[in-house]
């Protein structure tokens, strides 16, 4: 099953990393794996997971 997931306005990458990096750590512990993630022009970022 796959399943998608934003991160909020981060103007400065280090930060948006940072917000990728925590939210994939809490998918892990979810039970989900992060397939991809794309960065909008707007400084959000979708991110895409699977789960067995």
């Amino acid at each position: 099953m796959y399943k998608t997931f934003t991160i909020d306005y981060h103007p400065r990458a280090d930060k948006l990393a940072d917000a990728v990096e925590k939210k994939a750590n809490e998918l892990a512990h979810e039970g989900y794996r992060v397939i991809s993630f794309s960065v909008t022009n707007s400084a959000k970022a979708i991110i895409l997971a699977e789960r067995d």
